[in-house]
């Protein structure tokens, strides 16, 4: 099959950039098409065929994606992938939105519908300090933008979900089914040596510095206790956070990845407040054989067993932590059991069932005929 690839845009290596790798590594040849990039920032993908849209000259004048939202609808629309006979986009916001041609079969792994535009509108214009003159214009872009998106819903042949929680936002907003794969721990994270409990002091937290990540929680209740929190991550928010630290908090700043899987491996237990909609950094604080202590909503309700490799906190207070932290101490985790557990979602795993589905929708559209897309 000849197979196109299609991102929102790409400007960091993230959760969606990391399952974007996956698929390169099913078909390598695949071109990469999105609306704006930053090869400095993509890690991996930096030497990947990338063909961007003419918002990237934009993008190299602003260094400000956010901006160039109200004209990305457009931007996807007008890539030409009428060579293609299947097009797998992986979406958050745009990418779905590509028009194929008529008798292409589209699959889209949908990291969540757009989240700014359906669900965590205020939270977002208030992350992003939208002033508020501007509000209602940005607003008003929005609501354009969510007519547009159950519109792109419709281009779209074979939903998956990267979890659960992205399954029922699915069918909640679009309407349509899906099938569920969780994204993977890449195999570093499996490879590195397991190290005992006894003896790890250190809690970790890892991701952007941005506010819904809720870090702030995690320095609250560090600066209460006392233990000791390293923070791996750059973001908007390390300013704020920095100054509410207290003297067990350390921040790492940018971690490389080779860096990463001993660094889970040596902490007492990964921290993960966020509600997120899947969230790759539980799985590879568990693959690593190390415990999660997260916020019982989102993703991490499929990736985590409680009591077993990690627990759960029901608030995104700091009580609700203090209490999950104190519940912690009485258990006793086993580093090997919390990497078996974490096989189910390894990267052989999550490429095996990439390519099961893309087929069986590849031969499915084949089989029956359609109208055209547009």
């Amino acid at each position: 099959m000849n197979l196109a690839l299609v991102a929102d845009w790409l400007t960091t290596f993230g959760g969606a950039e990391h399952a974007i790798d996956e698929f390169r590594t099913l078909w390598p040849s695949a071109p990469l098409f999105t609306t704006v990039a930053n090869r400095r920032r993509l890690g991996p993908l930096a030497h990947a065929d990338i063909r961007t849209s003419p918002l990237q000259k934009w993008y190299e004048m602003t260094h400000n994606y956010q901006i160039l939202l109200p004209w990305m609808p457009r931007a996807i629309e007008g890539i030409d992938l009428r060579e293609f006979d299947v097009i797998l986009s992986s979406s958050h916001a745009v990418a779905k939105g590509i028009i194929p041609r008529g008798d292409a079969v589209h699959i889209c792994y949908c990291h969540t519908p757009m989240r700014y535009a359906w669900e965590m509108e205020e939270t977002y214009l208030n992350d992003f300090h939208v002033p508020s003159l501007l509000r209602k214009t940005v607003k008003n872009h929005l609501r354009k933008l969510r007519r547009w998106d159950l519109t792109t819903a419709k281009r779209v042949d074979t939903f998956i979900a990267n979890s659960n929680e992205t399954q029922a936002r699915i069918q909640r907003i679009y309407g349509r089914e899906s099938v569920v794969i969780h994204p993977p721990a890449s195999d570093a994270f499996f490879s590195c040596a397991l190290q005992p409990m006894e003896g790890r002091t250190s809690y970790l937290a890892v991701g952007r510095l941005v506010p819904y990540k809720r870090f702030d929680l995690l320095i609250e209740a560090a600066n209460e206790i006392g233990f000791p929190l390293l923070i791996a991550g750059k973001g908007q928010d390390e300013a704020r956070l920095k100054k509410l630290a207290g003297p067990t908090v350390r921040f790492l700043g940018f971690v490389p990845d080779a860096d990463l899987p001993s660094l889970y491996a040596s902490a007492k237990a990964l921290l993960f407040p966020q509600r997120e909609d899947a969230g790759i950094v539980p799985l590879e604080a568990q693959a690593a054989g190390t415990p999660v202590i997260a916020f019982g909503g989102g993703g991490a309700l499929d990736s985590i067993r409680d009591g077993e490799t990690g627990l759960f906190f029901s608030e995104q207070t700091a009580p609700s932590l203090r209490d999950a932290l104190r519940r912690f101490d009485t258990f006793t985790f086993d580093p090997p059991s919390i990497r078996v557990h974490a096989q189910g979602f390894s990267s052989a795993k999550f490429r095996k069932r990439m390519m099961e589905v893309v087929q069986h929708s590849f031969d499915l559209k084949k089989r029956i005929p359609t109208k055209n897309s547009r």
